[in-house]
């Protein structure tokens, strides 16, 4: 029995995922917006019967059982932990920050028998997923070096939000980088240690040197490509479609295609949004053969990334942004406990003194 569903946010992945859940058989229940203007419009819309600007008229709501939340990172926390505590299952996005991913975890770990999952729709893309099964098989050898690129127009809306202020988790460092943080360590089965990854995944050896590279002042056709080389040869997702090349062949073959179109309208939409289709199948998959509507089984959602994973997303972003600063390698220490909140005040207080 599939869930009602209730969807906090307005934005693009809000309007694609609703037709998304939709055809897919959920019923879209409730939406919530950050004003009450914002949610009645995207409600009329879209055929939403009910709309709301207070976030517990949307998690009380007695027909909604899952929760979608796509909204500024700074409430994801609040919500999803809220709505985790009341009996909800959860899909979000990231957190803002490292604290507020571990008080997520916490929640999750205290109510098991819920689905809580971040939403990174790459891992559910059919190029990744296809990428992710030939690595396991040893198409590439041992792994030596996977390289990311991402090019493409700035990402600063016209008026001022919280994509512009990397406090609130904006920028490309949070909000594309931390997609692909979360893809390689999914991809490859190990996590960095030191902006290198660890060799615990099949095929990984010692380490594999893992490159990202964000360029979003390129106005023009957007760029998204995932490489990664061993020694036997190399595979290469470009935006949705998978290329490969053995040792000693003759080139590239094309391994997947896209098969949803080649026209300019599907081409243009970016890679994580067309995943998003095939994670809410995945979901369809997880609900429909359950007989109560928040019951769920984990193998149709096996591969999603949990929040688990989200903490360690998070760190690793947040190591980056130190190593920036202090021109280092700095380590990836994924947090056990929650700090202290009066630690920032005391390290302040003692600088000063200094």
């Amino acid at each position: 029995m599939l869930p009602g569903v209730g969807v906090f946010g307005t934005g693009s992945t809000a309007r694609m995922l609703v037709p998304l859940l939709r055809g897919e058989g959920f019923e879209v229940r409730a939406l919530w917006g950050r004003s009450e203007e914002e949610a009645r419009s995207l409600a009329q819309e879209l055929g939403i019967p009910f709309h709301t600007s207070q976030s517990d008229d949307v998690l009380l709501h007695p027909d909604v059982d899952l929760v979608c939340i796509y909204i500024s990172p700074p409430l994801t926390r609040q919500i999803a932990v809220k709505a985790l505590g009341i009996g909800k299952n959860v899909v979000c996005e990231k957190a803002a920050t490292a604290v507020d991913a571990f008080k997520m975890v916490t929640a999750a770990r205290y109510y098991p028998q819920l689905l809580s999952i971040v939403g990174n729709a790459l891992r559910f893309l059919p190029a990744f997923v296809a990428m992710r099964q030939l690595l396991a098989e040893g198409y590439v050898g041992e792994l030596q070096v996977c390289d990311a690129r991402v090019y493409g127009p700035s990402l600063l809306d016209q008026s001022y939000g919280w994509t512009c202020e990397e406090l609130m988790g904006g920028g490309g460092l949070h909000t594309v980088g931390s997609t692909l943080v979360d893809l390689l360590s999914h991809l490859m089965g190990a996590r960095a240690i030191r902006m290198l990854m660890g060799g615990s995944g099949p095929g990984t050896g010692s380490g594999v040197c893992c490159t990202v590279t964000l360029n979003f002042n390129m106005p023009g056709a957007f760029v998204h490509e995932v490489m990664v080389v061993g020694s036997a040869g190399r595979l290469i997702a470009r935006g949705t479609e998978l290329y490969g090349q053995r040792n000693g062949g003759n080139g590239e073959e094309l391994l997947l295609g896209d098969s949803e179109g080649t026209g300019q309208e599907v081409k243009d939409v970016p890679p994580h949004l067309r995943g998003l289709g095939s994670m809410v199948k995945a979901l369809k998959d997880a609900f429909q053969a359950q007989e109560e509507r928040r019951s769920w089984a984990r193998g149709p959602v096996a591969m999603a990334s949990t929040f688990e994973d989200g903490l360690y997303v998070q760190t690793v972003v947040e190591a980056v942004k130190r190593s920036s600063r202090s021109g280092e390698w700095e380590s990836v220490e994924v947090m056990t406990q929650e700090p202290d909140p009066n630690q920032n005040l005391c390290e302040a207080l003692q600088r000063n003194k200094n």
